[in-house]
């Protein structure tokens, strides 16, 4: 008998460990809900797990099997479990945290001393780390190089579901209900869960917005991205199956000349170029998603400490009311507010509004990256250690290849340039959903009586974005030294 021991891989198609399982014996599926993992987790991905635990479950009973469920020390749960069921290896699929690492290498200790085999492989990125590095065999910090071995290289299939014949006979209990795991249920309204909508997703995107990504992804009201990352985040689908059917999006415009892969090759060259590049660039955002992986996996660290060392500290502000306005969605920056409201409702920023609010808490508000990600970790359904390190580090100018201290957002013109109608705005901040476009993006130009006849019940900006964009540049030039004379 093997045990599969699911983590982040909560699917049954595409689980590389789950395969290799079954591949040799009959497998027993199980689940920990660990305690320690708990401690960093929020009530939407709690929510969002259960939800595709669920799933999961029932795709093993479907199939005369269960999925296995206990709470505790990982180290005493699975060996507890193997023991139980006469388990002679058991199997999963590796994580890249700090933390995802030392447990394993306690449960490997455990299993050890038990007397129980035990295999783990890599599954949740296309290229483990270590395996796309430098001409001198360093890790990369520079994506542009990274990119382009990952693009070149070869990517692997995706993995079968077992059949049902190599699914071990055995009962689980029910879920913990979300309050039992220490949550209240989330006032987000999620993404629905599991494989089945994971697919949906993917084919919907792959059908259609895939081929406009590189135009549409920056608009927030242009539903031009995958809509993915939760389903990434807790493996509901594979990364070989996304990668697949980007490739086969790709092959029906290069193939057929355009993208309806009716066979009548119709489509001009231009457009057929455009549509390549354009899912070649959602790829790109699969391989960040990797470097940053890679970069966690070399530097665990940087979950809490600066990636890139200036000469001095940087003078981080503390304003615990800037803070919250910022949180609460009242700056009086409306593409600022729209996207914190964005969060709350629905445990996810669209993602060029993630890099807007990122710059206006580091490089307006001048407070420390770590604030803004623990506060993303709580409210985000898709948290994911390695890519919201990344992203928060990039924003701030501390992370691996950072935007430039002196390069920072100005919220206005990004709000008009991403969302010139305003339509985003006034989705997610009603008090100016019956505003002209024209007056919501001169929000920080008008004079308090012209605010208040707009939008009475919206707050004029906390503050000057020029005048702290002066203090961002002269916080980073003492950072680095270049006040010394």
């Amino acid at each position: 008998m093997q045990l599969h021991w699911h983590r982040r891989d909560l699917r049954a198609a595409d689980n590389r460990a789950l395969a290799t399982a079954a591949d040799a014996e009959p497998v027993v599926p199980l689940f920990v809900f660990d305690d320690d993992v708990l401690a960093h987790a929020g009530p939407p991905r709690v929510r969002f797990m259960l939800d595709a635990l669920a799933e999961l479950r029932e795709w093993y009973r479907e199939r005369d099997s269960d999925l296995l469920v206990a709470r505790g020390d990982p180290r005493e749960v699975v060996p507890r479990v193997a023991s139980d069921h006469d388990v002679d290896r058991v199997v999963w699929n590796r994580d890249y945290s700090g933390l995802a690492r030392r447990r394993d290498a306690a449960v490997r200790r455990a299993l050890d001393d038990a007397g129980v085999d035990r295999t783990a492989v890599h599954d949740a990125i296309l290229h483990e780390p270590g395996s796309i590095t430098t001409n001198a065999g360093d890790p990369y910090s520079v994506y542009s190089y990274f990119w382009k071995k990952w693009r070149d290289r070869e990517k692997a299939d995706p993995y079968d579901a077992p059949d049902a014949d190599r699914l071990a006979d055995v009962s689980g209990d029910d879920l913990p209900a979300i309050e039992e795991l220490g949550f209240e249920e989330p006032d987000a309204e999620l993404q629905s869960a599991g494989t089945g909508a994971a697919r949906d997703r993917l084919e919907a995107f792959c059908d259609d917005a895939i081929y406009r990504y590189d135009e549409d992804r920056d608009y927030p009201t242009r539903n031009g991205t995958s809509r993915l990352s939760t389903d990434l985040k807790f493996g509901t689908v594979g990364i070989r199956e996304v990668y697949r059917a980007t490739e086969a999006a790709k092959a029906a415009v290069v193939d057929d000349g355009d993208r309806g892969g009716d066979g009548s090759g119709d489509g001009d060259d231009e457009t057929t170029t455009d549509e390549v590049d354009s899912v070649e660039e959602f790829q790109s955002q699969l391989a960040w998603r990797e470097f940053f992986t890679h970069v966690l996996f070399f530097n665990p660290e940087v979950v809490t400490r600066n990636y890139k060392q200036y000469e001095r500290d940087i003078e981080w502000r503390a304003d615990d009311e800037e803070l919250q306005a910022w949180k609460d969605g009242e700056t009086g920056y409306p593409i600022v507010d729209a996207g914190m409201r964005q969060l709350k409702q629905e445990a996810y920023i669209h993602n060029r509004v993630r890099m807007i609010v990122a710059s206006f808490l580091t490089k307006d508000l001048l407070v420390d990256w770590r604030a803004g990600y623990a506060h993303f970790r709580e409210f985000l359904a898709d948290h994911d250690t390695a890519n919201d390190n990344g992203g928060w580090q990039w924003a701030a100018s501390t992370g691996t290849d950072a935007q430039p201290y002196f390069r920072i957002f100005n919220p206005m013109t990004q709000g008009e340039r991403y969302d010139p109608d305003a339509d985003y705005i006034g989705r997610y901040v009603p008090e100016l959903r019956d505003v002209d476009a024209d007056t919501v993006h001169e929000w920080h130009e008008l004079s308090d009586e012209e605010r208040d006849r707009a939008a009475p019940d919206y707050p004029a900006p906390i503050l000057d974005h020029g005048e702290r964009r002066e203090r961002a540049l002269s916080m980073f030039e003492r950072a680095r030294g270049d006040d010394e004379e």
